[in-house]
């Protein structure tokens, strides 16, 4: 089941290589780590973690146990640098949380397996 898509494909993949090139400003950033938290969840459909690149989005996704009541149990944050590092393979996990860029609590708080995800194939 795919999720409903705030960000059109178009737009999505357009920020993330524009945030790949050099682009800095709010809007682009906000819109790639979106977009990039939308594909997440297409990807790793499930409510067992949830993402959050404040204060831009957040997502739950992964496999496993629903999560329905107060705070979630597994919790993956980091800054929208890291996310879009991260998502588009530049970065990897290991990496990521060796240098503290990414809080993860909760037994099943990773994101390893699901990372880099397949933004690139969504052509414009």
């Amino acid at each position: 089941m795919s999720i409903r898509r705030r960000i059109a494909s178009v737009e999505g993949v357009a920020a993330v290589r524009a945030v790949l090139a050099g682009a800095d400003d709010r809007t682009t950033v906000a819109t790639a780590s979106r977009y990039l938290l939308e594909q997440l969840a297409d990807e790793a459909e499930g409510h067992t973690v949830e993402v959050r690149v404040p204060p831009f989005g957040a997502v739950q996704a992964v496999p496993g146990p629903r999560h329905t009541r107060g705070t979630p149990p597994n919790v993956v944050e980091m800054d929208a640098a890291t996310w879009i590092a991260l998502a588009t393979g530049s970065l990897g996990w290991d990496q990521a949380i060796a240098d503290l860029r990414v809080t993860a609590s909760g037994q099943r708080a990773t994101l390893a397996e699901h990372l880099p995800l397949r933004w690139e194939t969504m052509e414009p």
